[in-house]
């Protein structure tokens, strides 16, 4: 290395000509010098002498530029470190709070290279230095003291590049920023002990731990607490955000698609039911009939959930659909699919049904009457002119289902009975007489065997006298339904079959009733020309 030196500082003053107090800038112009003609007979003599040496292996002819330079750097290097005589020797890099020039030293890979044999500590600690670890410091591989302490250096370390220094023994990597590694798994690193990689990010602090121990022990208790109360209250409250427990719905569900049960959403109200027009989650609007409890009214909760289990299965097409109940100690209610056409006591009011068109709804209803008959005579129904909803289309659709009460046979005959009797007068038991459907039947009967039943036909119809009769016989059928003092009544087929058969009857009169009137009007057409000519 003296022979090294030596050549080194001899070429650096007779190529730049200047003093023994070297300076930075004559560093950063490493670019434009040059080595001397002789240069490569000195480079060859060390190397003869000195086998060694890091640039002599492989052929220093292939880098003489690299060489001449690394000499330069090497003199300028050793002055910046103070060492007391860098002729002789090379024992330190010494950069300590060098912060403008280390950055520069650094960058110049091929001094790293060509390292001096005889450097055996590098400190360049607190230069706040940025970016990787300097990887080229390590191809000194003979140093034993390696301190690049109060930086701020980050990222990875390659924990494989310091095997080749094995004669390190003192290593400071404090006050970093490098990611997490696992050093105490290198067996290089067991070497040194934790003050070596005090707040380097190499390993975590203390703190770190701490706050890993805490979060283990009550944080993540606690999440996982927050999380099973959330998910539960999911599941119970809201089921619909999770598409489970189909058919069922909650009362914070049906707050929301009411809107809070508001007024605005209020369709109609009795002594036991509250019905409202909700919207569901997926955007379809539905029906919410909603049950107060009172004396008459207190069934079994689990009935009552067993019952909307059989609801939810009907399938007809005058039927209405049950989408699903709520069900618990406080709140009973169910959701049904929501019809636009309002229901048959607004038909009847706001419009003039024909004798056809009332024939034709009447004939449904009995039809869905017997689809739950014969299919779920466990199930109840209101049947009346306000219960039967109808769709777009105008057919009726049975709805307001019995919860808990079996479904009587007799009773639901009655019930007919009465519903006939509104579709004939378009009068309202409820409204107009003292005594509901008692007094409705009632004053029926008793205009019927006086013999003035024209007076009970809605007389908005005008019918003709062969339509006429069968109305008469429509309120035969009705009271004949309604009369509770004989047990003898009509099956739902046989008065299926009256009604079809006045219905197919009635197309056959309208059908005459539209030649006759016809007829009469050409007939008046050919009268009145023939007056004219």
């Amino acid at each position: 290395m003296a022979s090294i030196s030596k050549t080194s500082i001899t070429l650096f003053i007779i190529t730049i000509s200047v003093s023994s107090t070297f300076s930075a800038t004559v560093v950063e112009e490493l670019a434009t010098l040059k080595p001397p003609p002789d240069f490569n007979l000195t480079i060859i003599k060390n190397c003869q002498h000195s086998p060694s040496l890091r640039y002599c292996n492989p052929s220093p002819m292939d880098n003489l530029n690299e060489i001449f330079k690394f000499t330069i750097v090497a003199s300028h290097l050793c002055n910046e470190s103070k060492n007391p005589n860098c002729i002789e020797s090379f024992p330190k890099i010494d950069l300590r709070n060098r912060r403008k020039i280390v950055p520069l030293y650094l960058s110049y890979t091929f001094f790293w290279n060509y390292c001096p044999l005889s450097i055996i500590s590098i400190d360049l600690s607190n230069n706040s230095l940025k970016g990787t670890f300097p990887i080229d410091v390590l191809s000194c591989s003979q140093i034993h003291s390696l301190d690049l302490s109060l930086n701020a250096l980050t990222g990875d370390i390659n924990i494989s590049s310091f095997t080749p220094l094995t004669n390190l023994t003192s290593l400071n990597l404090s006050f970093n920023s490098f990611s997490e590694s696992p050093v105490a798994d290198s067996s290089f690193f067991t070497r040194f002990n934790a003050s070596s990689f005090r707040y380097s990010g190499l390993i975590p602090s203390h703190r770190h731990y701490t706050l890993k121990a805490v979060f283990l022990l009550i944080g993540f208790p606690f999440c996982l607490i927050v999380s099973i109360v959330c998910f539960g209250w999911i599941c119970i409250v809201r089921p619909d955000y999770l598409h489970v427990r189909k058919h069922t719905f909650t009362p914070a569900m049906l707050r929301a698609a009411t809107n809070n049960f508001s007024r605005t959403n209020l369709v109609a109200k009795t002594d036991t039911t509250s019905i409202y027009k909700g919207t569901l989650r997926d955007g379809s609007d539905v029906r919410v009939d909603i049950y107060r409890e009172n004396r008459e009214n207190n069934i079994d909760h689990g009935g009552f959930r067993e019952e909307c289990k059989v609801l939810v299965r009907l399938r007809h097409e005058n039927v209405v659909r049950v989408l699903g109940w709520c069900g618990n100690r406080k709140f009973r209610a169910i959701v049904t699919e929501w019809t636009e056409g309002g229901n048959v006591e607004m038909w009847l009011s706001e419009s003039v049904p024909s004798w056809k068109q009332r024939l034709k709804l009447v004939m449904k209803v009995v039809e869905g009457m017997c689809y739950l008959q014969e299919e779920w005579p466990e199930i109840g129904y209101d049947l009346r002119t306000k219960s039967v909803l109808l769709n777009l289309k105008m057919e009726p659709l049975i709805s307001r289902f019995k919860i808990g009460i079996q479904n009587v046979y007799s009773k639901n005959i009655y019930k007919f009975g009465v519903f006939l009797l509104e579709m004939i007068t378009n009068r309202r038991p409820q409204e107009e007489f003292e005594r509901g459907e008692a007094g409705f039947t009632e004053y029926i009967r008793l205009i019927s065997s006086s013999g003035d039943v024209r007076d009970l036909i809605d007389s908005r119809m005008r019918l003709p006298e062969n339509m006429f009769e069968q109305a008469k016989h429509g309120i035969e059928l009705g009271l004949i339904c309604t009369d509770q003092s004989t047990s003898k009544i009509p099956s739902l087929d046989e008065i299926f079959n009256m009604i079809a058969k006045a219905y197919k009857s009635c197309l056959v009169l309208e059908m005459q009733n539209h030649r006759r009137i016809h007829r009469d009007r050409e007939r008046t057409h050919n009268r009145v020309v023939g007056k004219n000519m």
